[in-house]
């Protein structure tokens, strides 16, 4: 049936049924627009500042409103304009039945008018504004001005609006509303008494969406209405947009496990299930469940996302912020054994890998791929350590071995049992056969013997005394470990030399010469000089002419041999 006949036969009354009949339904963003100052959620210090102005009567001739989308701007001026004219006021809480105030809330007073900065912004809108107010208003006490988005307006409007906020008539008020207010001119700012709204608090925003709910008599999960107030980040109409929405699909309740399947979302449970996998080694069950994730129709954007908001959340946790608001998730949600699971560092890396993967996927081949190459690095994270702590901790270790604090396992010497006991009174063997029985002992460290309990008799360290040294030296394991690298022992004119395999285990000797000879004395008996020395820094011994082959070279070129 068409309305339009009717529209045509009886006119005015016949298009408002028309329209009735077709805006039935009011949005929850416009049918809990609030009404009265008292109403207005969070922004305290503007309501108290301006209900204060009013009972005062210092009422000022232009207001700059500024601050985020869906905060109360439009809405607060509305109010202030509803104050102003209402036939009790001015008065800081209108009544909102008389004439003005019904007229005002719906827009059709003709002393309280709207303008849209974006779609009037030359200066000849402007110019009919200054030629307007010359007229008083007709049925209210003030003309008022609401120009919303003022900052949209070009530099010539502004230039012709200054002098007429600077000095309007007695019954002229202006409020202005934007978002970007360093758009506006200082000039501007300057003349206005200026008010910044801020973000509404989460938490508030969770309790004006369940009472929405209950208004509605629909059913609401904590969970879920946690996360359309994240969403909305802090803008009321946003959350109640997004509330309109969800629950034309969600049927009566408002379930999270419903806005992820419909929304293609990544829930926390799902992202501790594949991050709990990772820590458990079960690589290939982590990407088969990010699979299952893409199948169901997530985008890898929204996975990445996920991601870094659960890995930020964790990093706040570990530094001891753990309100939901801030998290933006549901700390409770977080298992503790997640919770203690990483380091602050690994944390960071962790949050720096999503962070670059978001920026670098718009030129990636495949951004599937570079998600499941992220997550399978992610099964590393807990091998990660920062280069700080890494030198710190081999200071610590170089420290403990220095001074023998850390105990190294002791490997088995096979050594013939009765060789350490008599070893202080046998005669000392040739030196050949000492050099056969050396090469078949491994200069490994030993078990402890027993202390031995003999006078030694002075006589010449060799060779086959080295393990008795390594073995008095294994409460110093450095030092044990020097010890076993004496390649050479060589007895000359009353003194000792010890030729070691390296320039470190020379200099550890020199540094500890005192504990050396102190044990080779107590050993042998040998209180002489000990010199030590490196394989390096050895000469090959000097060839004697009796040496065939150096003989049959000298006679062939005609010349002798000659020694430096």
């Amino acid at each position: 049936m068409s309305f339009y006949p009717y529209i045509a036969k009886y006119g005015i009354l016949a298009q408002y049924a028309f329209k009735g009949a077709f805006m039935a339904y009011e949005v929850t963003a416009t049918r809990k627009r609030p009404q009265v100052f008292d109403n207005l959620v969070g922004q305290e210090f503007v309501v108290s500042t301006i209900k204060h102005a009013i009972e005062q009567g210092r009422i000022a001739h232009a207001y700059l409103f500024s601050g985020p989308r869906g905060v109360g701007k439009t809405s607060s001026a509305r109010i202030l304009a509803r104050a102003l004219n209402c036939e009790q006021g001015p008065t800081a809480t209108p009544c909102g039945v008389c004439s003005n105030c019904r007229e005002i809330t719906q827009g059709n007073n003709v002393d309280v008018i709207e303008i849209d900065g974006a779609s009037n912004t030359s200066v000849n809108d402007i110019r009919q504004i200054k030629d307007e107010v010359l007229f008083p208003p007709q049925a209210s006490k003030y003309k008022i001005y609401i120009i919303d988005e003022v900052h949209m307006l070009s530099t010539s409007a502004f230039n012709a609006l200054l002098k007429t906020i600077e000095e309007p008539p007695a019954y002229i008020v202006f409020i202005f509303a934007t978002t970007e207010l360093q758009k506006v001119p200082a000039t501007i700012r300057s003349r206005c008494q200026q008010f910044h709204f801020q973000l509404i608090d989460l938490d508030l925003i969770k309790s004006c969406l369940s009472e929405a709910a209950s208004e509605m008599e629909v059913q609401a999960d904590d969970d879920a209405l946690f996360w359309i107030a994240k969403e909305s980040t802090g803008s009321m109409r946003d959350a109640y947009t997004l509330f309109d929405q969800v629950v034309s699909f969600s049927q009566g309740h408002i379930t999270m496990e419903k806005i992820s399947s419909k929304l293609g979302l990544v829930g926390i449970d799902q992202i501790v299930d594949i991050v709990s996998r990772l820590l458990d080694n079960k690589t290939q069950e982590a990407l088969h469940a990010v699979q299952a994730l893409l199948f169901a129709g997530v985008s890898v954007e929204q996975c990445i996302k996920d991601f870094t908001q659960f890995f930020r959340s964790l990093l706040f946790i570990k530094a001891g912020v753990v309100e939901d608001a801030v998290l933006g998730i549901q700390s409770d949600r977080i298992p503790l054994s997640l919770r203690n699971a990483y380091t602050t560092e690994q944390l960071e890396a962790a949050l720096e890998l999503f962070l670059k993967l978001y920026r670098d996927i718009r030129y990636s081949l495949n951004p599937r791929f570079e998600l499941e190459l992220a997550v399978s690095r992610l099964a590393g994270l807990p091998h990660i350590a920062s280069p700080t702590a890494l030198v710190r901790k081999i200071a610590q270790l170089r420290e403990e071995l220095l001074s023998g604090s850390v105990k190294l396992p002791a490997r088995k010497l096979e050594v013939q049992p009765d060789l350490i006991a008599t070893q202080a009174v046998v005669e000392p063997k040739s030196k050949a056969e000492a050099s056969s029985s050396v090469a078949a002992i491994p200069v490994v460290v030993p078990v402890s013997p027993p202390p031995v309990k003999q006078e030694a008799v002075a006589r010449d360290f060799n060779k086959q005394d080295l393990p008795l040294l390594v073995s008095k030296l294994s409460s110093a394991p450095l030092l044990s470990q020097v010890a076993q690298a004496i390649t050479q022992v060589r007895s000359e004119a009353g003194s000792l030399f010890l030729t070691f395999s390296t320039s470190f285990c020379q200099n550890k000797a020199q540094e500890h010469e005192t504990r050396f000879r102190d044990l080779i004395a107590e050993i042998t008996g040998f209180k002489g000089p000990v010199h030590f020395l490196c394989v390096e820094e050895v000469k090959q011994e000097t060839p004697t002419v009796d040496d065939p082959v150096i003989s049959k070279i000298a006679s062939v070129f005609r010349g002798e041999v000659k020694h430096q």
